[in-house]
């Protein structure tokens, strides 16, 4: 379906409204390029009312029957239920389509309002089971740089003044890129790639470089050029880049998506001054968190010295009795 540019404007408006865990991947920025790159041929149901909005994915189901799923149904970080009145537009919609026997609603907090009135509105007609997603991170921005270093462990900041000197005498420097135009996303993320080539992630073949992450990757970079909300950037040596980090904002959040670094580079603790640049980026910009992503996970225990607030996630499953 194509979605116009009033719904497009009044959906990323609401998903950094009302608490949500996660706002940057409940907006299209996060949705819409996951559609494009991994689930084409799923028909996307978004329907809006005066402040409100439900952006699902329709997947097929045994016996003509179908599932409203996230349009980002992988990684279930952000909710397709947006604004005061969205639980009465779900409940509309599954009233007049009574094929629908499944909804899956990612992005709730346990026991929250949100999620209590959606087993309630559901009711008598639909059984209700919840599935843990993890544990979302971040970190506040409140008080400027000084600020959220001034609640880092006394650990951390020891490290980052020390690799801070050791990368500046090896002639470390950075670049900060905000694409605006096609073009300038396109070139950004083919740097981006080619650092993350000599990663570790790229030498073993798991990382952004290939399959359809590296089209959801580009695409949202693309998406985030049409706003100016991309925020990049590399670390270099000399001309050469060596790393890159890589995010985008919306409202006041930050989210963090991707960094890579060159293999050869790892003493250099390019990955931790390179999130201390974003960093300084951000306060300079007024950003007011710093949103981490999955603290869960494979490798993502380096995620705690950096943020404060952990947030879980659920995933609530409606089925029609």
């Amino acid at each position: 379906m194509s979605i116009s540019p009033d719904t497009l404007a009044m959906w990323e408006r609401l998903a950094t409204q009302r608490g949500q865990v996660d706002p940057f991947c409940c907006t299209p920025k996060w949705q819409v390029p996951f559609h494009e790159a991994f689930t084409p041929a799923w028909p996307l149901f978004v329907a809006a009312s005066a402040g409100s909005l439900v952006a699902f994915a329709v997947a097929p189901l045994p016996e003509e029957a179908h599932a409203l799923v996230p349009i980002e149904s992988h990684w279930c970080f952000g909710c397709p239920v947006l604004g005061p009145d969205a639980i009465d537009l779900l409940l509309d919609t599954l009233r007049a389509r009574p094929d629908i026997t499944t909804v899956a609603i990612s992005g709730t907090q346990p026991q929250s309002p949100q999620q209590h009135a959606l087993v309630v509105a559901a009711g008598r007609g639909f059984r209700a089971g919840v599935r843990d997603d993890g544990i979302q991170c971040a970190a506040s921005l409140e008080g400027g740089f000084d600020g959220f270093l001034s609640r880092r462990p006394a650990s951390l900041r020891k490290n980052l003044r020390t690799a801070a000197r050791r990368a500046q005498q090896a002639g470390m420097t950075f670049e900060r890129v905000c694409p605006t135009t096609l073009p300038d996303a396109i070139d950004t993320y083919a740097r981006m790639i080619a650092v993350e080539q000599t990663s570790w992630k790229g030498l073993g073949d798991c990382g952004m470089a290939t399959g359809q992450a590296k089209v959801f990757y580009d695409l949202m970079l693309r998406r985030l050029a049409l706003t100016g909300d991309g925020r990049v950037i590399f670390a270099k040596l000399g001309e050469r880049d060596v790393g890159f980090i890589f995010g985008g904002l919306a409202g006041g959040y930050y989210r963090g998506q991707q960094f890579s670094f060159d293999e050869s580079c790892r003493h250099l603790s390019v990955g931790h001054l390179m999130q201390i640049e974003q960093l300084r980026w951000l306060c300079e910009d007024g950003v007011t968190r710093y949103d981490m992503g999955p603290l869960s996970g494979p490798r993502m225990a380096y995620k705690a010295p950096w943020a404060e607030r952990h947030m879980p996630l659920q995933t609530l499953v409606l089925v029609r009795r």
